[in-house]
């Protein structure tokens, strides 16, 4: 009796500890949830204008639409490069979409082949667009300062190297490291989107071009953001995953607070990019 008394007035601290580590759990996984869920919302988005925009002057064959939209559109007698636009569009429309439907929980368990069949389109949709990415940075130059070429391409290198390592991790059964390098590829995938995104959210915040040369599309800003758009998402990431692991309540907190600010931001960017770069051409 005497041992069971001097136990009693630790289990309230204990009850109170197991519950904290709950608590805690619950919010970092709520928060991940939540920027899933803007994330999908904003992509979708993204994968609507896609098709709507170049699907729908295509089918009209309004390719002029697209020489005003694009750096480099359509130029006549660069039969490879024209090919390469092509392809870099319908890509952008698959690796989008399917991207996502790859990370919906719901769709890995109860259609587990189509799980599978979308990761390999996926995975090799990736390295087709990161190849073609380069090609035409190469062959045709794009807008901005050489720095964000750069930051390109080391983006189209990342995906390609998540890419074979996320295949090979799921040939070897190894379905944990599998999943976290199907998480990085996504979000090394989805550079040019956060670019978009971060870019918006930028103008919102400021409401003027600062921290770069709206004439030259190039600065300082953009050439952070042109190496921000994939690095800080992978950052970010990794700070997840090692939440996951700790222990510490501390650390899972601020790690869920960190996401529901950044989603927070995200879905700014979002709006402002539907509003002033989507919408006005759907």
């Amino acid at each position: 009796m005497t041992q069971v008394k001097e136990m009693l007035p630790d289990a309230p601290e204990g009850l109170a500890r197991v519950n904290s580590k709950r608590i805690a759990k619950k919010a970092l996984s709520a928060a991940a949830g939540f920027w899933f869920l803007v994330a999908a919302v904003g992509q979708f988005i993204f994968v609507y204008y896609i098709a709507v925009f170049y699907g729908g002057t295509a089918l009209r064959g309004d390719f002029d639409a697209w020489t005003k939209a694009l750096i480099h559109g359509i130029i006549p007698d660069d039969l490879i490069g024209n090919i390469a636009v092509f392809a870099h569009i319908l890509l952008s429309f698959v690796i989008t979409a399917g991207g996502i439907l790859q990370l919906v929980p719901a769709v890995r368990t109860r259609f587990p082949s189509f799980h599978r069949w979308n990761g390999r389109v996926y995975m090799a949709t990736a390295f087709l667009i990161s190849i073609g990415g380069i090609y035409m940075i190469l062959s045709r130059g794009t807008i901005g300062g050489i720095s964000q070429h750069i930051a390109i391409c080391i983006n189209a290198v990342l995906i390609m190297i998540f890419a074979a390592t996320a295949l090979r991790r799921a040939m070897a059964r190894d379905i944990k490291s599998h999943r976290r390098w199907a998480l990085r590829l996504f979000l090394a995938v989805s550079g040019v989107w956060f670019f978009r995104v971060g870019f918006m959210l930028w103008n919102i915040l400021h409401g003027a071009p600062v921290g770069f040369d709206p004439a030259t599309f190039t600065g300082p800003f953009l050439t952070f953001l042109a190496f921000a758009q994939y690095l800080l998402p992978l950052a970010v990431l990794e700070l997840y995953f090692y939440a996951q692991e700790s222990s510490r309540l501390p650390v899972k907190f601020f790690t869920a607070a960190t996401l529901i600010g950044l989603t927070l931001l995200m879905g700014i960017g979002i709006f402002g990019a539907f509003m002033g770069m989507w919408l006005p051409k759907i």
